[in-house]
């Protein structure tokens, strides 16, 4: 599958998945946006998100030997600052 393909497809999937799980905030593919993309020989990977105020981000993968795509949904759990110091 091709870069676009893969791109088009995640939208497509993060809009689908964020309109069932946030039915008072639906969007479009064009809402979403990938944060991080990669290809590595047959296989590709994005990190994408969206402008729903749930603070979920979502992982897609394509496995290119199994032509499967996999879809995972995370919410963030805590955000911290930890002083490091001076070095």
């Amino acid at each position: 599958m091709d870069e676009q393909k893969f791109a088009a497809l995640g939208r497509r999937l993060v809009a689908e998945y964020s309109n069932k799980v946030n039915p008072d905030h639906q969007i479009t593919p064009d809402d979403v946006y990938i944060v991080w993309m990669c290809k590595t020989l047959q296989n590709s990977k994005a990190l994408l998100s969206t402008p729903v105020p749930d603070t979920r981000y979502y992982e897609l993968t394509y496995n290119g030997d199994k032509e499967e795509v996999y879809l995972d949904a995370y919410v963030k759990e805590k955000n911290s600052c930890i002083k490091v110091g001076k070095e």
